[in-house]
């Protein structure tokens, strides 16, 4: 039993029963498809890969594949632990409409908030201000996009996602001035070059 118990917004029952009402399987297989590029899971698989392809090949890159791997791993842990505080009944089990609709039941059953799945988007998404602007839009609307998948699927209500996006966000940004700092020389080691 966790702490504390969260109660859904008005607005989160009125999408939901939306979604319930107006979805159709194929759209829940697409969505469901979709929600794995969100997954800690993949996400973490791919941050490693990075990681280990830079300090082999890249070494200029350390600092940037250093960050993503931390963000990667914090965001990873953050929700579970998170969620063992704040218990939330997913909006699929209380719907018998979206089911006849295609909706799949998630996860644990009060484990909907916050979105783990949005937490990880949000911290790639801050990430993303690192890049480019035209890269940078893309990896934004990705993200969006792929935390949006947990909204469809009935995973999570709209404010879980929102909470676990903003939440990704400060993560990255509360981790950047520690995993992309400068390193300080001292000073007897700039007087001997």
């Amino acid at each position: 039993m966790a702490l504390v118990t969260v109660k859904p917004t008005r607005i989160d029952i009125a999408i939901a029963n939306e979604i319930a009402d107006h979805t159709n399987p194929e759209l829940e297989q697409a969505a469901g498809a979709l929600t794995w590029a969100a997954d800690e899971h993949v996400l973490l698989a791919f941050a490693a890969a990075g990681w280990l392809y830079v300090q082999l090949r890249r070494p200029d890159e350390r600092p940037a594949a250093n960050h993503v791997l931390t963000v990667s791993l914090v965001t990873a842990v953050l929700p579970h632990i998170l969620k063992s505080v704040f218990d939330q009944i997913r909006p699929d089990r209380l719907t018998v409409r979206g089911h006849w609709r295609g909706v799949p039941i998630s996860g644990r059953s009060s484990d909907a908030f916050p979105s783990g799945h949005a937490v990880h988007m949000g911290a790639l998404a801050s990430a993303a201000g690192l890049l480019p602007p035209a890269p940078r839009r893309l990896v934004r609307s990705v993200a969006v996009a792929l935390s949006l998948t947990r909204v469809a699927l009935l995973a999570h209500w709209a404010s879980d996602v929102a909470a676990g996006f903003a939440l990704g966000a400060a993560v990255e940004r509360l981790l950047r001035p520690w995993t992309l700092a400068k390193p300080r020389h001292k000073r007897g080691m700039r007087a001997r070059q």
